[in-house]
């Protein structure tokens, strides 16, 4: 496996497309000039689902089965950690690029956790934070059922969140039936 880590590929944006995040945050542009993408460093042929080797997911050291009562199982929990759209608009815009979409309208994704917040993704890594389309079949809203799902059954004992946030990193789109829940 590549590791081509979200980090390293900011590192490597250009002023062009510095600017271009910038305006984005700003609320400047809805969606990415053209001739500020590089070639993607990323493949969307995985999708519905990130390429494992730019999105590794990662998990927040603060939730462990030992503490989901105080932080995951706790309503409004997220919304603690949950960082804000100024941290995630500029990883979106570059994530758009770095995965090749040819729509780079920043409205049509969502940046999304590939370890949700609700079973304890880490917040800020980019490694758990990808650009996910509300387009196709199985979208972005579509694994927010998941995650709340797989969030309800590790609170009420159904199953451990190692085997949720296990299931959910290697494939959303049959996470419930791995886990006996869908």
């Amino acid at each position: 496996m590549r590791s081509v880590g979200r980090i390293s590929r900011l590192s490597r944006t250009s002023a062009a497309t510095t600017s271009a995040l910038a305006l984005a945050v700003s609320g400047l542009v809805i969606g990415i000039s053209a001739g500020t993408a590089q070639a993607s460093t990323c493949s969307h042929a995985y999708l519905p689902l990130p390429d494992s080797s730019c999105t590794p997911g990662a998990y927040n050291p603060d939730v462990t089965q030992s503490t989901i009562h105080s932080t995951i199982c706790v309503s409004g929990w997220t919304s603690t950690v949950r960082p804000p759209t100024s941290y995630t608009n500029p990883l979106k815009a570059q994530g758009i690029i770095d995965y090749g979409y040819s729509d780079t309208n920043m409205a049509d994704y969502e940046e999304d956790h590939l370890v949700p917040l609700e079973l304890g993704g880490a917040p800020r890594d980019p490694n758990n934070l990808w650009p996910e389309p509300y387009s196709g079949t199985k979208t972005a809203t579509t694994k927010d059922g998941v995650e709340t799902k797989l969030k309800n059954a590790v609170c009420n004992g159904v199953i451990t969140l190692s085997s949720a946030r296990s299931a959910i990193r290697t494939n959303w789109t049959t996470a419930l039936s791995v886990t006996g829940i869908g």
